[in-house]
């Protein structure tokens, strides 16, 4: 399916990202893994057992270290056509209990970073007149609201970006969004309890959803078979919020 493909995915380390190496490498794919984890990306690295699979440690909101890392993308892969941003934290905390710093983190990640490599990615396929696709993890929270409003804003501002990328970088690259309810991955310790609750009582579809379910979509929106589809938001969220 996206056999011939070479994709980066930030946030690679470990739950959605993780998955989404996984089923890129299976159908074909070449995957460039980034993450700030060191210790979590070598693991991956043998896990996967692949000479397809190449790991970057790297802070995306480290803009010198984008920098740094689309310079060297244009010596050794500068085939790349496929951009997963998927890095970003949640701290599930109330609004009234975040510092400055901790604000300044969680935007800096789940905002900027989306920002830095959308804007090195766009510039360096656009320079070379390739066609592409990028795909942003956002989240149902950014559509209905968080417990964690700081977490919730960002997810939001990431359905923006999309569509103004989508609209910037026509016709070469398409830009799309998926937006996850709640996923059974690491992340979800993080979620308050009633928070949880509140979600499976609004789901029509009661089994959990899982990473691979996510990352199934994501490889789908990769591929050509998604050709029509840009400046889109895909939910996945067992009928949990319908529209």
């Amino acid at each position: 399916m996206l056999q011939g493909m070479k994709i980066i995915v930030t946030g690679a380390a470990s739950g959605i990202g993780k998955a989404i190496v996984r089923h890129s490498l299976e159908t074909g794919a070449e995957v460039i893994g980034c993450d700030l984890d060191g210790p979590r990306l070598a693991e991956l690295k043998q896990e996967a057992a692949s000479d397809k699979l190449y790991t970057y440690r790297m802070d995306v909101a480290d803009y010198s270290e984008v920098e740094h890392f689309f310079s060297a993308l244009q010596q050794e892969h500068a085939d790349v056509s496929g951009l997963v941003n998927n890095a970003g934290i949640y701290l599930g905390r109330s609004l009234l209990e975040y510092t400055p710093e901790e604000i300044n983190r969680v935007m800096d990640i789940n905002i900027k970073g989306y920002v830095y490599f959308s804007q090195a990615f766009g510039r360096m396929l656009l320079g070379q007149k390739q066609k592409g696709v990028i795909v942003n993890m956002s989240s149902v929270s950014g559509q209905e609201g968080s417990s964690d409003a700081v977490y919730g804003l960002t997810k939001a501002a990431i359905l923006g970006l999309t569509k103004s990328c989508a609209m910037n970088f026509s016709p070469l690259i398409r830009v799309n969004a998926v937006a996850p309810t709640m996923a059974d991955t690491p992340m979800m310790g993080h979620i308050p309890a009633w928070r949880q609750q509140e979600y499976r009582e609004h789901q029509l579809n009661p089994e959990p959803l899982l990473a691979e379910d996510v990352a199934d979509t994501v490889i789908f929106m990769l591929s050509s078979r998604a050709r029509a589809y840009t400046g889109a938001t895909f939910d996945i969220n067992n009928g949990c919020y319908l529209r």
